[in-house]
């Protein structure tokens, strides 16, 4: 089964966009309620973002199938990211607006859950230890880089409206002080993007459990807003407007590598 694909790098940089697959199974397609179907909650077009990392060098790990199959980015136990907020799980049953994914009686049972991590979440973990080990091992350091999107306002989730760029270190935990503050000024001087750290969106399972900076592995997550790219209902790329948030990208990974 095609689980992911995996662009073997030079330089010690992982980018990892564990939500950019759409892929469902017909199978489970065929359970989705009409709304879901469209697999409204996929990161859209985060490869393509993140072209720019290949002619840095970096090694990229794309996921074939959609998050409404398994979510790569939670821990195989399902232990909530945001305890005491409204989150979604490992085979999410409830959009990000609340709505269900499933028709009524279908959702997964238990040991289904338990097939669907054996499929999908243990290859591509696997496959991510194994990029790091390969790039720690030749650099003595390696970066992973998480590559995430969300509508910019989704009241179920978050109240407001989420700025344009979202910034996550575990709290400053998942890469070293050094990086954080290289990171940080990064953000300070671009004029065009509204930026937070560590807010509502500090890192989710891979980079709070990957993420071992004494080790020589720095883990960081970049949650960008979709409105800076895209048009956030029919889910079309925009060329022109991804431009800018495109170079921000390039200018953070080319700090991340230095």
């Amino acid at each position: 089964m095609d689980i992911y694909s995996l662009h073997r790098g030079t330089a010690p940089l992982l980018v990892s966009v564990p939500h950019d697959g759409t892929a469902v199974p017909d199978d489970i397609a065929a359970r989705l309620t009409d709304g879901a179907r469209r697999v409204p909650d996929t990161d859209w077009h985060v490869a393509r973002l993140y072209r720019v990392a290949r002619e840095l060098g970096a090694s990229m790990l794309v996921p074939r199938h959609s998050r409404y199959v398994i979510d790569l980015n939670r821990a195989e136990d399902d232990v909530s990211l945001y305890p005491g907020q409204n989150t979604t799980g490992l085979c999410p049953v409830r959009r990000f607006t609340g709505e269900p994914v499933y028709r009524a009686g279908a959702e997964p049972t238990p040991d289904e859950v338990a097939r669907r991590v054996d499929a999908y979440w243990r290859p591509y973990h696997r496959a991510l230890r194994a990029e790091l080990d390969r790039l720690r091992a030749a650099h003595g350091r390696v970066v992973l880089w998480e590559g995430h999107s969300i509508r910019g306002e989704l009241p179920f989730l978050f109240e407001g409206r989420l700025p344009d760029l979202n910034l996550g270190t575990a709290g400053g935990t998942s890469c070293t002080p050094a990086l954080q503050a290289r990171l940080r000024e990064v953000l300070a001087r671009q004029r065009d993007y509204d930026h937070v750290v560590d807010g509502r969106f500090r890192g989710g399972y891979i980079t709070r459990h990957y993420g071992d900076p004494a080790n020589g592995v720095e883990a960081v997550q970049l949650e960008i807003s979709q409105r800076t790219y895209m048009d956030e209902d029919s889910f079309e790329f925009l060329p022109g407007r991804a431009a800018g948030v495109q170079a921000v990208i390039r200018d953070l990974l080319e700090t991340a590598l230095g």
